[in-house]
């Protein structure tokens, strides 16, 4: 099938070492293992009907043909259903489909009911496309006759695919086109990654017949097989009833809902399991969200670990009480630190450099203001002593990357990844990530560096206010010393803006204009959260409600991240809305804070997850699915709403 390009999410389910996705139709498109960010293994596993020989296979996992679909997730848990039915066919089949917590298994259980008047007799199909470790090469599937199981494999994955009834027939190594008829050869093995398996059922007028698939995922083909064998020890509806108890359970040691209001705790819920799904246990990393573009075909990727992002996170995480999610993505910090202090981009689970486009001077600063946040919630001195090594280099770092100058941290990539300047946000960020580090030192008798750290975070302070204020916008600039193309820079050059060409190395030029004067939703991290400016000061209000104005999308709402955005069209995210809510309860504007939580309720996708971006045109969910920010950003208002009350 190969379908390698950006697809919707609809649902993810998983565990600690494993996550898959899924269309709302069922149809699995991508499966993590043993870590949620890499490897990747599927192409994509389709089910089907077969109705008679020489008809063509109905595979009711895709929209059409007279099958609909509803899907959702079972309320307190991360078990997904499923129910696509089918007037003509006469058939309802629901299925439930989960991970097992503690276990490398995939359950994807399929219940068939007959609505119609007569006995039907048809074949359950199954095809399977693993690209093992996103590689179409040296992909081997064959059938264990013992195990009565389809195995995908590539060097040290194993995939062992199979149900609890015996199939009826198998075929290893077949194409997508050449399983539409249904007819499987029996095929014991094929240097290719597909395969097929076919179970014969009879359902009488009434009646519902129950068919598991299973899962396992293993190193070798022996422990494959064995966990194969383990999963049938139980039927799915057990396996599916100890799953629900699991999250029913892990709910239920969260903080409840502070906000008496039905809608907002069923997000505040779906958000707390959404944060366990995106969380590598092994590890302790935290991703942005499951891949749905590993080609980069239109973006640079998002199954990685950002810094900035988990520092919202892991603060929403110690605002529901599960710190100990917190604790882990610290303790990896350590790890992915880089030797001079920093923090690059982004990174793997393991600690390792992810794809990058250079520094963010902003990723490493909200560490150290994450990290901070989470002492004052546990007041833990064994934390602060462990991670202690780790907060001087970084702020050593921080404190080294200042331009004597400016007063302002030299140019770096900004948040959005898209430009290089002296970025306000950034700047804001260091200001925190330098007053945390003072608090550190403070506890661990380091008076004389807390003193500077905390004289520095001033300085930055104070160079935010002199120089980052647009008089003419009442707003701030988004930053200055913006790196810019030559044509950009004549064309400013021209309209009478500031700059400056720089000389680099081997002949290079760098053309710097002064002042980045685009308006971002960014500027409020000035405020909320890292308090470099008080919220309520005047400079503020006005930039908060020239950001309000101007980046407000009309017709759909809600609030884009700049003026200029045009990135998948230019459309309003949930994060920044509720960014702007934020800023709004800060200020004690607690209508118009409740009115963007609102906003983003309705904005949900069918499944209740929190998408990155909302259609401008049409108010559909766009892009990401789930964005762990964007559930992150939610947990946050939901408490400030609380507060304000």
């Amino acid at each position: 099938m190969n379908e390698k390009k950006p697809y919707l999410v609809d649902a993810v389910i998983g565990n600690s070492s494993l996550l898959a996705t899924l269309g709302r139709t069922g149809k699995m498109y991508r499966l993590w293992w043993p870590h949620i960010d890499t490897p990747q293994h599927m192409d994509a596993m389709r089910v089907g009907i077969h109705a008679a020989e020489g008809a063509p296979v109905e595979w009711f996992d895709e929209a059409g043909n007279g099958w609909s679909h509803e899907i959702g997730y079972v309320q307190g848990s991360n078990v997904l259903a499923i129910k696509a039915a089918s007037q003509q066919a006469e058939l309802t089949i629901n299925s439930r489909h989960f991970a097992v917590p503690g276990k490398d298994l995939l359950v994807r259980e399929y219940a068939l009911s007959n609505s119609g008047n007569e006995s039907k007799q048809l074949s359950f199909v199954l095809h399977s496309s693993f690209l093992i470790s996103e590689n179409s090469l040296y992909n081997t599937t064959m059938f264990h006759a013992e195990a009565d199981a389809l195995i995908h494999f590539r060097h040290q994955y194993f995939f062992a695919v199979s149900s609890a009834i015996v199939c009826t027939k198998f075929q290893s190594g077949i194409s997508w086109e050449n399983v539409q008829q249904g007819e499987l050869n029996g095929n014991m093995i094929d240097m290719q990654p597909t395969g097929a398996m076919s179970w014969q059922l009879t359902i009488a007028p009434g009646e519902t017949v129950v068919l598991p698939i299973y899962i396992a995922a293993a190193h070798n083909e022996q422990d494959a097989v064995q966990l194969l064998a383990e999963a049938r020890q139980k039927t799915s509806g057990q396996w599916a009833d100890e799953t629900n108890s699991y999250w029913q359970s892990y709910v239920a040691q969260a903080v409840p809902c502070p906000v008496d209001d039905a809608r907002i705790k069923e997000l505040y819920e779906r958000s707390i399991l959404t944060f366990k799904l995106m969380s590598d246990e092994k590890t302790g990393t935290i991703i942005a969200a499951p891949e749905f573009d590993e080609t980069f075909s239109r973006c640079g990727g998002y199954s990685f670990c950002w810094g900035r992002d988990a520092a919202f996170i892991t603060t929403a995480l110690d605002k529901v009480g599960l710190t100990d999610l917190t604790d882990a993505f610290y303790d990896w910090t350590l790890r992915a630190q880089s030797p001079d202090g920093s923090w690059q981009q982004r990174h793997y689970h393991d600690g390792q450099l992810a794809p990058s486009w250079g520094l963010q001077i902003d990723e490493g600063s909200s560490i150290l203001w994450g990290m901070w946040q989470h002492y004052l919630v546990k007041q833990d001195r064994g934390f602060a002593s462990r991670v202690w090594p780790s907060v001087l280099k970084g702020a050593q770092f921080l404190a080294s990357f200042i331009d004597e100058e400016t007063g302002l941290p030299k140019p770096s990539i900004d948040l959005w990844e898209e430009r290089e300047a002296s970025h306000t946000y950034s700047s804001a960020a260091v200001y925190g990530g330098l007053k945390a580090a003072a608090g550190f030192a403070e506890l661990a008798g380091e008076y004389e560096l807390a003193e500077q750290w905390s004289e520095q975070a001033d300085r930055v302070k104070a160079a935010i206010e002199q120089s980052c204020f647009n008089e003419e916008l009442q707003c701030f600039y988004r930053g200055i010393n913006l790196t810019v193309s030559s044509d950009k820079y004549n064309e400013g050059i021209s309209a009478g803006k500031q700059g400056t060409v720089l000389d680099l190395d081997k002949g290079y030029k760098k053309y710097v204009l002064k002042h980045d004067p685009i308006v971002d939703i960014s500027l409020l991290g000035i405020s909320v959260p890292f308090n470099a400016v008080d919220a309520t000061d005047a400079r503020m209000r006005s930039t908060a409600d020239v950001v309000e104005k101007l980046l407000t999308v009309p017709n759909v709402g809600g609030i884009k991240r700049y003026e200029d955005d045009i990135y998948i069209g230019g459309n309003p995210w949930i994060l920044t809305t509720l960014w702007l809510a934020h800023y709004r309860f800060a200020t004690g504007d607690v209508e118009a804070g409740r009115n963007y939580i609102q906003w983003v309720l309705e904005h949900r996708t069918e499944t209740g997850l929190l998408p990155e971006q909302i259609d401008k045109h049409t108010g559909e969910t766009a892009w990401v699915v789930p964005l762990t920010w964007s559930h992150a950003m939610f947990i946050l208002a939901v408490f400030m709403l609380a507060e304000a009350n």
